[in-house]
């Protein structure tokens, strides 16, 4: 089994579009479209999300912000919200500060290199979000137990990580992808951990189940591995390639959203803080 490294390929393409605005706008638009997760937590994020902007300001933080596509849907969203983005790759955190340097100026937004392993800001925070960062962790009890501290009493946490089902994919290895420290989570494994950290689970349930998958395997994990073994010339065939797949893709991603997947590949939890 070819695992595919998410790492390599992702800073490539976070080189090619961090010197224009427009490219990086395209960039966000390709991984909401493409990546399953990104259809589900917004709609989550928009549900609970609400209350909060109603009441007027609020403080989210954004655990592990990677390219920030999260954080350009929720200041689009939400007029009220002020946003925490922290993260390990300062060069990730310095493009985003290059592209989000308007709503910086108005304090909409922050971001600075934190290691959530020692993160400790203290009922801070109405909301945050963690999305595929605890997989790669492998004292992930102690990040929970971390961000659940940084929340306020009734505050809501949301994470996304790969499921234990994702294993279905590995084979013989440990795990499909190069950089987790674990396959996934199982329902049963997650609610257990949030519960240890003072997070009273509200919703868990378990994404790219039988269409996502496949929509996946088709959009993502076919193309990714033919990233990481040829590099950026994988983008010839790759033009003739989505064309013909999407349409279908996107139907399943659709379907995926209004299935109750007894499995699937990947899982999210949405709690409160106790």
């Amino acid at each position: 089994m070819s695992k595919i490294a998410y790492d390599p390929v992702k800073d490539k393409f976070a080189r090619i579009v961090k010197n224009s605005r427009r490219l990086k706008r395209l960039f966000y638009f390709l991984l909401d479209l493409f990546f399953l997760r990104s259809w589900h937590l917004r709609r989550i994020i928009i549900e609970k999300g609400e209350s909060f902007d109603k009441k007027g300001g609020w403080k989210l933080l954004d655990a592990g912000s990677g390219f920030g596509q999260y954080d350009r849907f929720l200041l689009k969203t939400f007029q009220n919200v002020v946003i925490d983005s922290v993260d390990v790759k300062s060069d990730y955190l310095q493009d985003n500060q290059n592209y989000f340097r308007d709503e910086i100026k108005k304090k909409r937004i922050s971001f600075y290199e934190a290691d959530l392993l020692k993160f400790d800001n203290k009922e801070v925070f109405d909301f945050v979000i963690c999305i595929d960062v605890l997989e790669h962790i492998e004292e992930d009890t102690i990040v929970i137990k971390n961000l659940s501290g940084s929340l306020k009493p009734e505050g809501i946490f949301l994470m996304h990580s790969p499921s234990h089902f994702s294993e279905e994919d590995a084979d013989e290895d440990d795990t499909f992808v190069g950089e987790h420290a674990r396959t996934g989570y199982s329902k049963a494994d997650i609610e257990k951990k949030l519960m240890e950290a003072d997070l009273l689970p509200v919703d868990t349930h378990y994404t790219y189940g039988k269409w996502g998958r496949r929509s996946w395997i088709l959009s993502v994990k076919w193309p990714m591995i033919a990233f990481t073994k040829i590099g950026l010339f994988a983008v010839i065939p790759l033009i003739v390639y989505y064309p013909l797949v999407m349409p279908f893709c996107l139907l399943m991603n659709y379907a995926d959203l209004f299935t109750k997947n007894k499995k699937g590949n990947g899982i999210y939890a949405v709690a409160r803080k106790i």
